[in-house]
């Protein structure tokens, strides 16, 4: 299972941890480490063309989800 949203398509990112700790003194830069950002996911079951699938989505895109069910 590939970590994206089926609906707007949001997946990992790359970034930085940066740690303000600094044990030698303030002479140099704050240690930084790369990392990933991942999209918090959900399966949620959907009628599509009046087929019920199980897709999954990002938790923007669930809450207005239910949103719009709810009206």
């Amino acid at each position: 299972m590939a970590k994206v949203c089926e609906l707007c398509g949001k997946s990992t990112t790359a970034g930085r941890r940066i740690q303000h700790h600094h044990s030698i003194g303030w002479r140099f830069k704050a240690p930084r480490s790369k990392r990933v950002f991942k999209p918090n996911l959900r399966k949620v079951k959907v009628n599509i063309e009046g087929d019920i699938q199980g897709i999954y989505v990002c938790m923007k895109c669930y809450k207005k989800l239910r949103a719009d069910s709810s009206e």
